[in-house]
């Protein structure tokens, strides 16, 4: 049995829907309840508490872990998730990490994020680390102004990155959970260009067939709406790297192609599958 964390976000849902239909028994694990595909456990529990997860851990032998926001903060305590998967027979983990612990080391979730990878490096289990870039889904802050109002409001509209369709991780997250080859693979993910704000409001706008218009926010709008849902360093983390990306945050990885033998999918494609959230 496969254990999926993050279950119902966009990583984890296609994740399950991909290893339920190659035949694998997944366990589903999320804060509430939801729907999941036909012949899913979908267990409630809280990340932040990880004695509570033993009975959803029991009989897995692979773990999917993803961490929510707050998680990520400072204080926080996932390594003892790590150690209940161990204790509770669990053989391998893929982890969900962040591109940011090698293109900026020193921000505090960046340096929380290593030492959770460190963690579990060295704690005897298979593991595989991803490292993604940006996820095109945060383009569904948008949904909203769009839907109602044709406008995308962003900070640094003509500043892009390589930013990745969740698809394309969930993807990569399912072949290192099935197939040992990956193990202690370390994978930089990234979509398969550089994309402004700016552009993907008119990739936007070309998938609802509507105009968009293009509102620039200054960094302190932007982190004002952005800690509604994170914590205020993750947020500034995250404004460090849109306003000025580094040169390792502009690289354009080739590790998608090197696990799924395919490049990854561009924004465009990810704006058409998504079109209805926009209307």
């Amino acid at each position: 049995m496969i254990m999926v964390t993050g279950a119902t976000g966009n990583i984890g849902r296609p994740l399950t829907r991909t290893l339920a239909q190659a035949g694998q028994q997944v366990t589903a694990v999320s804060r509430h309840a939801a729907a999941v595909p036909d012949g899913v456990r979908h267990v409630v529990a809280d990340l932040a508490e990880p004695a509570g997860l033993r009975p959803a851990l029991m009989g897995a032998k692979a773990l999917f872990l993803l961490l929510s926001g707050d998680l990520h903060a400072t204080g926080a305590g996932p390594a003892d998730i790590i150690g209940e998967a161990a204790a509770c027979g669990v053989r391998r983990v893929v982890l969900l990490s962040t591109l940011g612990v090698v293109t900026r080391p020193y921000g505090p979730t960046r340096i929380a994020m290593r030492a959770l990878e460190e963690t579990l490096r060295e704690s005897g289990l298979e593991w595989t680390i991803l490292r993604p870039g940006g996820f095109a889904s945060n383009a569904l802050w948008w949904a909203e102004s769009v839907g109602t109002r044709r406008v995308v409001a962003a900070p640094f509209g003509d500043v892009g990155v390589p930013i990745i369709d969740p698809a394309d991780i969930a993807e990569v997250a399912a072949a290192c959970l099935l197939d040992g080859r990956h193990t202690e693979g370390v994978y930089e993910l990234t979509g398969p260009e550089v994309i402004t704000p700016r552009q993907q409001s008119q990739a936007i706008a070309a998938a609802i067939g509507s105009p968009v218009t293009f509102h620039e926010l200054t960094r302190d709008d932007a982190k004002a709406t952005m800690t509604r849902n994170m914590p205020p360093e993750l947020a500034d983390d995250t404004l460090d790297i849109l306003g000025s990306p580094n040169p390792a945050e502009l690289r354009v990885s080739p590790d998608i192609q090197r696990v799924l033998g395919r490049a990854p999918r561009p924004f465009t494609d990810w704006a058409a599958r998504n079109v209805a959230a926009f209307r």
